[in-house]
């Protein structure tokens, strides 16, 4: 069997990715129950809270990628970067999936810069808020600034909600 069961019900399989299958409500469901930093934090704290904060602080033409920048995670999951980088094959299957949300939400084929900048300034922000600064250099991180923002995570029910809400605004937006 190469497909997982979505919430609404379709099929989706990581031999033919179909752009077709991605919903938003699937993305925002499984986003808002994956844990950050895979879980090795003392408070839940989502994917889909990340990627709304990456969301809020991106210039607003790049939002909707930035909102949308993990999304391929609601289906293959969020693995850590160091074990990610171990994994080739789960390397390009990602990269299928999000090549795949990047056409059914007309998002640009590749990571726009400012939206990757974003991400590493929550990333920044993340280590700082939830204690993960022990002395370990993080150089992916050098020169990187934090938010003036606290985060103060929500539970999954609300990371989904600030999630759709999010989704809303802008397509309302466009």
């Amino acid at each position: 069997m190469s497909w997982i069961q979505t919430l609404s019900g379709k099929h989706f399989n990581f031999k033919y990715i179909d752009p077709d299958i991605f919903i938003i409500d699937d993305i925002a469901s499984a986003l808002s129950n994956l844990c950050r930093f895979t879980g090795h934090l003392d408070a839940f704290y989502s994917v889909a809270e990340h990627s709304v904060h990456v969301s809020n602080i991106v210039p607003p033409e790049y939002a909707l990628e930035a909102l949308l920048h993990d999304a391929a995670e609601a289906y293959c999951n969020d693995i850590s970067a160091p074990l990610k980088a171990l994994l080739p094959d789960y390397r390009e299957i990602e990269a299928r999936i999000d090549a795949g949300i990047r056409e059914r939400f007309g998002l640009p084929l590749i990571h726009s810069v400012p939206v990757k900048y974003a991400d590493l300034i929550m990333l920044a922000t993340e280590r700082r808020d939830f204690d993960l600064d022990d002395g370990t250099p993080w150089p992916v991180l050098d020169g990187i600034p934090c938010t003036d923002f606290i985060i103060s995570p929500r539970n999954p029910r609300q990371a989904r909600a600030m999630f759709l809400q999010r989704y809303e605004e802008l397509r309302e937006a466009a």
